[in-house]
């Protein structure tokens, strides 16, 4: 009959609560490429990024400008281990300056999460390797926003810059 099949569960290690980007990919080039989008995007920003090959070598190919963030993200890729994915870790950057070049790189296929939640991914295990199936990004919610939530909300994102 069919493969047999476990799922596992992957903690991402993230003391610092850094902005991280999950992704799918599908070619060598593609720490190569993400760099070059993370620094055009945004010029001072830190960041480390690892691609986990899935055929010939099958290293975690790791680039970035920050030792620190390029082992965070080398040692979380590998700590997933599923073919083709991309762990990105930033500072002085949030996701929403980056997702849409990074969305642009020719060999990203999906994009998992981006966030600085804690994060859970879900692994899905055969003989042949292991795929994400998807993540658990932070918490569930406790209700439903109110008008006092509402404004809450409004003010943060005019004090941080995003709206006027």
């Amino acid at each position: 009959m069919g493969e047999k099949m476990e799922l596992k569960m992957v903690k991402i290690n993230n003391p610092d609560e850094l902005n991280i980007i999950i992704g799918q990919s599908h070619f060598i080039k593609t720490a190569e490429d993400i760099y070059e989008a993370m620094v055009n995007t945004v010029p001072n920003v830190k960041f480390g990024v690892a691609f986990c090959e899935a055929s010939v070598n099958r290293l975690v190919r790791v680039e970035g400008n920050d030792e620190e963030l390029k082992k965070l993200a080398a040692e979380n890729a590998y700590a997933i281990s599923a073919g083709h994915i991309f762990f990105l870790v930033m500072k002085d950057a949030f996701p929403i300056n980056v997702l849409r070049s990074i969305k642009n790189v020719p060999e990203v296929c999906n994009i998992f999460c981006a966030t600085a939640n804690p994060v859970q991914v879900i692994i899905a295990e055969n003989e042949q390797g292991r795929g994400i199936l998807g993540v658990i990004d932070g918490q569930p919610p406790v209700g439903i926003e109110d008008e006092n939530g509402e404004a809450q909300r409004k003010e943060f994102l005019r004090k941080i810059g995003y709206k006027r």
